[in-house]
């Protein structure tokens, strides 16, 4: 009998950020989630916005299974089939038929991923969702941050240390190094908002669509 895989910090954070996603987002769209993992968050956003149409990837294709368990488990029709995805490739996606251009999404969401991958993930996360983000749309990304007008929880400190201890190309990432990156690649900081757990939530998006944003 199938096992799906399950995270206990994806179905305790997923009511919080639906409910942030709710307030984003509008009635209809389609959305990109990077490093869709268990696919607990799939499931759960896509049943809940059911004018959009979720694209799960991630890196392993062995995610499949259970990103498609839950789908189903949901009864979320709106979940395509996953794909497999690499944040630091050129080309994400496939182009569209009949067309030289890359497929653009309202929002492109990514969760938990940026501790938990090397630096070079986060570079190639701003580079690609510069390219895929349709003109308003917005890039979600949520976790734990270091900020540096912001004193660090204990719990977060020690999450740094144990990550780094486990890979040195891992750890808890400063906000102001993700920002610099994403401006690199054409993208502003549009919001900030505190989560539990001592997470954030950050939406950014191209000047004109951030400037909007944070009115």
């Amino acid at each position: 009998m199938f096992t799906p895989d399950f995270s206990p910090s994806a179905e305790q954070n997923k009511q919080p950020i639906l409910t942030r996603l709710l307030q984003l987002l509008p009635a209809q769209g389609t959305a990109l989630e990077i490093a869709s993992g268990t696919g607990q968050h799939a499931a759960s956003f896509a049943s809940h916005l059911p004018g959009w149409t979720w694209q799960p990837t991630d890196t392993h294709s062995n995610a499949f299974a259970s990103i498609n368990h839950y789908a189903q488990q949901a009864g979320a029709s709106n979940v395509l089939a996953p794909q497999q995805l690499d944040v630091c490739a050129e080309r994400w996606l496939a182009q569209a038929p009949g067309t030289d251009a890359p497929p653009n999404f309202d929002l492109i969401f990514c969760a938990n991923m940026l501790h938990i991958a090397p630096w070079t993930a986060c570079t190639g996360l701003m580079r690609g969702s510069a390219r895929h983000l349709a003109p308003g749309g917005v890039l979600v990304t949520y976790g734990p941050y270091l900020e540096q007008e912001v004193p660090t929880a204990p719990s977060n400190l020690g999450f740094d240390a144990s990550l780094r201890a486990h890979n040195p190309a891992w750890g808890v990432r400063w906000r102001e190094d993700v920002q610099a990156q994403a401006q690199l690649a054409g993208l502003c900081l549009a919001q900030r908002h505190t989560m539990p757990a001592n997470n954030l939530l950050l939406v950014w998006a191209q000047p004109a669509a951030a400037h909007k944003l944070a009115l």
